[in-house]
């Protein structure tokens, strides 16, 4: 993971495009780390924030897509997404759907919501805003906190 992280943190705002979509996707990432040292580095903290938002969204539309697929056994064996996740992701949005993208920050929880918005045909229009809105949010308070703590 380490070697990972430093290969992204060379490739400035698209290594933090990269590092959004994997971690906004089902793999295990985190982009918090390359946007920290990105920052650390002196980057443009609203670029960090436009490219890893727009990676952070694709990772999650990638989620909604293999959700739309609707072959929730393929999502078991081919891409290792756990069926309990998938079940806790369901109890919590509780029917309320496309708005509940923009809970696709949380970690481990975000993936199997943007699975889920996928495998109910969630609107999406609607779903790529709620998830939009809730990664933007995320980023910019991780950079604020940065620059309030540097």
């Amino acid at each position: 993971m380490d070697f990972l992280t430093h290969f992204l943190l060379d490739y400035g705002y698209w290594g933090m495009l990269l590092s959004a979509f994997l971690a906004g996707s089902f793999f295990p990432f985190s982009s918090e780390a390359v946007m920290l040292g990105l920052l650390a580095a002196g980057l443009d903290p609203v670029l960090l924030l436009v490219y890893g938002s727009i990676g952070n969204v694709m990772g999650g539309m990638f989620n909604y897509g293999l959700g739309r697929l609707g072959k929730l056994e393929w999502l078991e064996r081919y891409f290792h997404v756990k069926k309990a996740s998938i079940d806790r992701a369901y109890r919590f949005m509780g029917g309320h759907g496309a708005w509940m993208g923009f809970f696709a920050f949380l970690p481990i929880l975000g993936s199997a919501i943007t699975i889920v918005l996928g495998l109910t045909r969630a609107n999406l229009p609607l779903s790529v805003l709620s998830i939009t809105i809730g990664k933007v949010m995320r980023y910019a308070v991780l950079i604020w906190g940065a620059d309030f703590f540097l």
